[in-house]
């Protein structure tokens, strides 16, 4: 005898979808009304700006020149990894097409504009923890000082109102999935 599946009834769903909502929602509001500190405002800024690219660019280039021996399957991992990722969050944008916090409500500091118009998931994210975990695979040393940038990134896509903490969670799971998929395709 085959073992049941557990299955949300379809009817429940909406109610779950709301609850979600109206928590993104409310920590939206309180986010893009709080005047952070001085520091923290620096810090999320140059967390998203390091998260564009630039961050694992720089990464990219210090494993090619010192990486050791197996540099070149951590490279091919983190590509693997980031390259998927772009491609399943465009189309979770296309298909999703959730607004941005942004567009809902004003921020009250940060002026940064959104790389598109869709929220979920967050590329960012998505980008950091897939060379956050497939690097960190290769180089174990250097997990904390990689789960401290994406970390980093994900928390400035909130705190800069570009994304929803949802946004931001999906991104760090599905970043996290892809990153260990791929690092252990290569090992």
């Amino acid at each position: 005898m085959a073992a049941p599946v557990l299955q949300w009834p379809a009817e429940q769903w909406p109610a779950i979808q709301e609850w979600i909502v109206t928590r993104d929602h409310r920590l939206m509001r309180q986010v893009n009304r709080w005047s952070a500190p001085r520091w923290l405002r620096l810090w999320m800024v140059a967390a998203t700006r390091g998260g564009d690219g630039w961050l694992w660019y720089a990464m990219a280039v210090v494993i090619a020149v010192a990486g050791g021996a197996e540099r070149l399957h951590a490279l091919l991992a983190a590509l693997i990894a980031v390259s998927t990722g772009i491609a399943v969050f465009i189309q979770l944008k296309r298909t999703c097409k959730r607004r941005r916090p942004c567009a809902i409500e004003p921020h009250c500091w940060a002026t940064l504009l959104p790389p598109d118009q869709f929220s979920f998931p967050s590329g960012h994210t998505i980008t950091a923890f897939a060379v956050a975990t497939s690097l960190s695979i290769f180089y174990p040393a250097m997990l904390v000082g990689l789960l401290f940038c994406a970390l980093s990134v994900a928390a400035s896509r909130i705190l800069l109102g570009m994304h929803f903490l949802t946004d931001v969670i999906a991104g760090a799971v599905l970043g996290g999935v892809l990153g260990y998929v791929a690092a252990m395709l290569l090992l």
